[in-house]
């Protein structure tokens, strides 16, 4: 699948469990209905992958962990906060770069307008 394909599917699950969950819940909730979801649509998904962290030759004991992983090319970072910050795209375009992928989703599910609360980061 293209990215393109990829995203569209996920942004599909979004307002699926978004219509149907309501905003305001946890974001281990969204978590895990994205999950099933994008699951239920045939994708492969991986939840909380570790990356792992290199500082000069030497990779840190600490891990990063990504939220979902969209057929090994897509990362989904989810939200459920009051207020989007900047930082949070620009966490995701450093997971992007750290693991050499293209395209990620950044979604806050706390939100009366879904629609300007999803946005797709380019590396």
């Amino acid at each position: 699948m293209t990215d393109n394909e990829i995203t569209y599917e996920i942004r599909g699950a979004i307002f699926d469990v978004y219509n149907e969950l309501g905003p305001g819940l946890l974001e281990s909730v969204y978590e895990e209905a994205m999950f099933f979801e994008l699951k239920e649509r045939g994708l492969d998904v991986v939840r909380q992958k570790e990356v792992p962290v290199v500082y000069k030759d030497t990779v840190l004991k600490t891990p990063l962990r990504l939220d979902l992983l969209v057929e090994n090319q897509v990362i989904v970072e989810l939200k459920s906060v009051e207020e989007m910050k900047p930082v949070f795209a620009k966490q995701l375009l450093t997971y992007l770069r750290l693991l050499k992928k293209h395209v990620g989703i950044l979604v806050n599910f706390n939100t009366s307008n879904l629609s300007e609360s999803i946005k797709r980061i380019v590396n």
